[in-house]
Parts: C-alpha cells; structure tokens; sequence
C-alpha cells in the first residue's frame, strides 16, 4: 500500500526520458533514418492535432479499421481529460513491407493538475494499406495507460482527479473524496510548495494495475496487498528550477476496499505526501525515511495507539525479535514476504514518529530535504543527515530507535 520504487531506490515510473526533438541542438540534417520515421511522425502529428480538436473522424482517419472501435473509445476517454498537451515523439522506426514497429514518447499534461508534461514511452504497430499507413495497435512492451483499459469514468474532486474504469461513479466520489482531505492533512504537515493536486488512477482490477505499474498482468500477485501506489521519477528538482513528471496514485480496488474508512484516509494521506515531497526526494533519501514520513503524516490524525499501527513489529518485539538497525532499501521490496514488508514499513514510521516526538516536527522535515541532498542527491548519506540536523550520529539514533520502539509498543 506504499510508494513503489525504481531500481535506484525511488518511485517506479511509469513514464520514459524525454527524447530531444529536433531545433535542441544538433538535428538539422535530415538522413535516411529521419526519413523513416517522416511519414508516422506526420500521421501521429494530425491525429494529436485532431483528439486536441475533439475532432473523432480526423482521430480515427489514422488508424486501421479493425482498431477503430477500441481507438473510438479511447478517443472518447481522452475527451473527458482536461488535456493541455497531447504530442508523440517518433524515436525508432522498425519497418518490413507493409508492416512497421514505432517507438515513440508520448508527452502530455493535465491542465490545473501537472506543473509539467508526463512522458511515456510507447510502442505502436503500423500496416500499410491503400499506400498509407494507418495505426493497429500496440506493441508488446509499450506503456499502458488507464485510459485504454476500457470506459473510463472521470470525476472531479477540490483537490484531486479520479480516473477509473470499470468502478462505479458512488465509489471513485468517495475516493476524490478522501483524496481531498489528504490534501490539506499534507499541506499541514508539509508546507514546502507543491501543487496541492492529485490525480488518481482507478482501474478495475489487481491485474490492470500491475499493467498500469509496468508489471505483467501474471506479475499481478505482487501487488494484492498492496492498497495503492504512487508513481513517478523522483529526480529532487527542488532549487532547479524545474519539476519532475508528474505523480500518479493508483489504488488497488480489491486492497483498498478491504481497508477501514481510516485505514483508507491513512493510505491516501501516505501517498499524497510521496506526491508533496517528491521534489526533494533523491537516490540519496533512504526509504525508511520516505516511507516513514509518509506513514507519520498518515498517522497524525489516527487515534490508533503504536502497537494497533504497528502490529507486526509490536509482535517481533514481544517475542524478543525485535529488529537490530533500521530496515535496508531491499526490505521495502513489493513481493516481499508481507510481515517483514510491514516491519520495514512499522520501523521507519516510528523512526520518523520519534525525530518528531524528540526533535520536533521541523527537524523531521529538515532531516529530510537534508538527507536528499547529502552527496548531491546521488547516494545516501544518512549519517552524515543526522549529525547535521539532529547531533546524532547513525549509531545513536539506531539505539534511541530502538529503545523508543519497545517503549512504544509495550504500551
């Protein structure tokens, strides 16, 4: 029910690297390999043109007519969207008679919700028919997208945008609902700027949510405990001037609905604090730190005592198994065992719960940005964190976690 992860130790993204375009530097020269891709370029080239348009018939004139009722649907789907952009890219042209692979990056952005442009990279397959080539389908290993998973409902909360399909309208209200008291629950405890909007993605099922998350749809068991996700490229852009692609929170219907009304609010106040400190989250922030202030922000309001949050840990603590460091990048692993995933999850919710109780909550949110930026945002320092914020050095604290831990657990 956490923030999913790149290989790097951040959020799995479900977007691509931008490709340059051409006027950035050094693509003057046109050659066969730009000649190759001209005329996919052109044709994806009018179909954004007109999906910006709303025009349907210019949208479906690009693509094959055994397509046209699944791209009908997704023409219909986008619509609903309040798109500001929506362009392809054309990188990579696999061509063999009437029948072309393209690899493309699709960028778009969501107008009052992204800051900037998301990116996906995208395989489409072509067929030449009548001397034109019209768009069939995609290819294995192309991104998916919500809005290709079937008819998609839209609703507009205060604070966030919930896209889903195959959910009922009364359920995905309820989610931009609590999305919207997570807001400014975040806002209260993390008031760096950020956006202060969500969008969620709703799909129908386990195995369309693995697809949204990159994930084969067998892959799918990975995630069944896994109440909701937060994708995106955390780069800590934070003083650069430019933000990252923008989040994405998508919610498991099957875990998600099993949860309590607070146990709900709690999940979605994690990840809309994953959304909130993105920006200062780098390779070098350790997961027991991003994952812990996220819980601890979840937390705050709940009237549940230590051990009813944390109960794998208050276990493992009563039977004297109580964990000797804080929890490794690796323990926060999806697909892990589920009781050592919510012991790493347990353990660096009260690491952050106790910064907070010794320290105060500004040294929590200093320890932070400080982690983020320890050997330039490249790989962890927190040694080096501590000692700068908190006067402790990693040993130190591992012991007063420790020592906080069992106090809090036996109560």
């Amino acid at each position: 029910m956490r923030r999913q992860r790149m290989r790097y130790g951040r959020a799995l993204s479900g977007t691509a690297a931008l490709a340059l375009l051409c006027g950035l530097g050094g693509c003057l020269r046109t050659d066969a390999h730009d000649q190759d891709r001209a005329p996919f370029q052109r044709l994806l080239d009018r179909q954004s043109a007109a999906l910006r348009a709303g025009d349907e018939h210019g949208y479906l004139s690009a693509v094959a007519p055994r397509a046209a009722g699944h791209q009908r649907q997704i023409f219909h789907n986008l619509r609903r969207l309040p798109l500001a952009e929506w362009s392809y890219a054309v990188r990579e042209v696999k061509a063999r008679d009437r029948r072309a692979t393209v690899e493309a990056t699709l960028r778009y952005r969501l107008a009052g919700y992204d800051r900037t442009a998301t990116t996906a990279a995208e395989r489409l397959r072509f067929i030449r028919q009548d001397g034109t080539w019209r768009l069939a389908d995609e290819a294995s290993g192309s991104a998916t997208q919500v809005w290709e998973q079937g008819a998609m409902t839209v609703v507009r909360g205060e604070h966030s945008l919930v896209l889903g399909v195959g959910r009922e309208r009364s359920r995905l209200r309820d989610l931009a609902d609590a999305a919207d008291r997570a807001v400014p629950a975040v806002s209260a405890t993390w008031p760096e700027h950020w956006t202060r909007r969500t969008v969620l993605e709703a799909p129908a099922s386990t195995r369309q949510m693995a697809r949204l998350l990159g994930s084969p749809a067998a892959a799918s068991r990975t995630y069944e405990g896994i109440a909701a996700v937060t994708t995106g490229e955390a780069t800590g852009s934070h003083g650069a001037g430019n933000d990252a692609d923008a989040d994405r929170i998508v919610v498991n219907p099957r875990a998600y609905g099993l949860l309590s009304e607070e146990g709900r609010q709690v999940v979605l106040t994690h990840e809309t604090t994953h959304v909130a400190t993105r920006r200062w989250t780098t390779p070098a922030t350790p997961l027991w730190l991003s994952e812990g202030i996220a819980d601890w922000a979840g937390y705050r309001g709940s009237r549940l005592r230590p051990r009813q949050a944390a109960p794998e840990l208050a276990r493992a603590v009563a039977e004297g198994r109580a964990p000797r460091g804080l929890p490794a990048d690796g323990d926060f692993r999806f697909g892990n065992e589920p009781a050592a995933l919510a012991r790493a999850y347990e353990s660096g919710w009260l690491a952050c719960r106790m910064v907070a109780d010794q320290w105060g909550s500004d040294a929590l949110l200093a320890l932070y940005e400080r982690a983020g930026r320890e050997n330039g945002g490249r790989r962890p320092d927190t040694d080096a964190a501590l000692k700068a914020v908190l006067g402790v050095d990693i040993h130190q604290f591992t012991a007063r976690w420790r020592a906080y831990a069992s106090r809090q657990l036996e109560q």
